[in-house]
């Protein structure tokens, strides 16, 4: 029969007891680091060529559009006001849109794209205040426009492309069709960047230098942050575009907009930056500020918010 490790010790001090055991030396708690939280500043209104801003885009995954709106995500998007306002990851037909959304009065043009094959999965929409010159979906490629991943809407003078890039997944059994996306997506924009410059928003689906994630030594081979992913969002910059927000706040630490839902990451801002507004470098001049609203809660990505001036 095993004795116990506390057993075998009050066995062994008996044996050799011959006077009072010695104090056992206590090691003090290891008080837990407070989480660094990234503090959104107050908006900028004016570019850098003086004028103040007139349109406000916000984007949000919102990881589930009904169950979103049952955490009146709404209300929030209500107190932003935004212009237009870009869903990622809706994970709803059309069909099913709850009626608080389809019916909202301050956006009456509505748009949406959903998964032909599979419900509850995917999805983007966009809602404008003022109608668009023309709405279209997809990337005009039938390998990559069958999720609802894409809705690219013209504006008189620029066009706003909203994304919910594809995953490489757990494993990273789609990162080579990743990389196909990337390439093919890339492409895309570039050919709407020659006809008038566009602002990109959504889910991006990577983390782009080791400052955009809490712990990018741990995830170098994880979907999000491999040397691939990383590699196509440079390629992407380099085609004539820009991360606003690292255009505004180059050395910012601890920004992030995803957190997973376990081991409670949100609290401890444990988190990835995967959402952007990437802006055609000719809207530098335009650009006021890319805001983080870190605070908002609702799904596990937290909204952001581009200012400009057209």
């Amino acid at each position: 029969m095993k004795r116990g490790k506390k057993a075998e010790e009050a066995a062994t001090d008996g044996q050799n007891n011959s006077g009072p055991a010695p104090a056992k030396k206590t090691k003090a708690a290891k008080e837990p680091e407070a989480p660094v939280l990234y503090d959104d500043p107050p908006d900028k209104t004016t570019s850098k060529d003086g004028r103040s801003t007139n349109m406000k885009i916000t984007s949000w995954n919102v990881d589930g559009l009904r169950a979103w709106v049952k955490k009146k995500g709404l209300d929030w998007v209500r107190e932003e006001a935004p212009d237009v306002l870009c869903l990622q990851e809706t994970k709803c037909a059309e069909k099913n849109l709850p009626a608080e959304i389809t019916s909202i009065p301050e956006y009456p043009h509505k748009y949406w794209a959903s998964s032909d094959d599979k419900g509850g999965y995917s999805g983007v929409a966009m809602l404008c205040k003022t109608e668009p010159i023309k709405v279209t979906y997809g990337i005009g490629k039938d390998e990559h426009d069958k999720e609802g991943r894409v809705i690219t809407a013209e504006f008189s003078d620029f066009f706003l492309v909203t994304a919910y890039v594809p995953n490489a997944s757990k494993g990273l059994v789609r990162l080579d069709y990743r990389k196909t996306w990337d390439v093919d997506f890339r492409s895309y924009l570039s050919e709407l960047d020659m006809q008038k410059p566009l602002v990109l928003c959504g889910d991006l689906n990577v983390a782009h230098q080791e400052i955009d994630l809490k712990n990018p030594k741990g995830n170098k081979k994880n979907a999000g942050f491999t040397p691939e992913e990383r590699e196509g969002f440079t390629q992407l910059l380099a085609s004539g575009f820009v991360d606003s927000f690292r255009e505004l706040y180059p050395e910012q630490t601890s920004a992030y907009t995803f957190w997973t839902y376990m081991m409670n990451a949100r609290s401890k801002n444990v988190g990835w930056r995967l959402d952007y507004f990437v802006l055609s470098s000719s809207l530098l001049p335009s650009l006021c500020d890319s805001k983080i609203r870190n605070k908002v809660m609702g799904s596990d990505h937290c909204p952001i918010t581009l200012l400009i001036a057209v």
